[in-house]
């Protein structure tokens, strides 16, 4: 049996059940339903520790982590998180172990960690996605397959949403 091995991995961490904070696992979907060439995807669910050594195991040389962030802008807008702002940055998490600790320990292993942030509008038990935050999703699935870079996206440098200081 061959090892098998991916050049790209999306990790989808986030939450089903909890609104917007299905947006990495709505991406999981996506890609289940219609693969994209040269990208394995796995769903690290609410807790993405646990499927660290998966990810490990596919050797893979880019580690795209897609997650809900609440980083103060308008729901559904995408952007890159630099893995080492994340610490000092509050980004409302609904996971078992903060995402820094996660990144830090994958970096390791792989040479390219990008964590995609997605903001979502509401965060809930039993809410549906926003649909600017599957929009959103749909856009950051469209990048994949010719993913260079950060994939077209907008580095996080803590700009805020200014639409409501008019």
């Amino acid at each position: 049996m061959s090892e098998i091995t991916a050049k790209n991995v999306m990790l989808a961490v986030g939450n089903s059940m909890m609104g917007d904070d299905a947006a990495g696992p709505m991406l999981y979907d996506l890609m289940q339903e219609n693969p994209v060439d040269g990208w394995i995807a796995i769903n690290g669910g609410s807790a993405p520790e646990n499927v660290a050594h998966q990810v490990r195991a596919l050797k893979p040389e880019r580690l795209l982590i897609v997650d809900a962030a609440d980083i103060g802008l308008n729901p559904g807008e995408i952007r890159i998180i630099d893995p080492d702002d994340i610490a000092e940055m509050f980004i409302m998490s609904t996971h078992n172990l903060p995402l820094n600790f996660l990144i830090d320990q994958l970096k390791e292993d792989i040479r390219e960690v990008i964590f995609l942030g997605i903001q979502p509008d509401l965060v809930a038990f039993y809410m549906p996605v926003n649909e600017k935050v599957t929009s959103a999703v749909q856009q950051v699935y469209a990048a994949l397959p010719d993913w260079q870079d950060l994939g077209g996206f907008t580095l996080f440098e803590g700009e805020e949403d200014d639409s409501d200081i008019m």
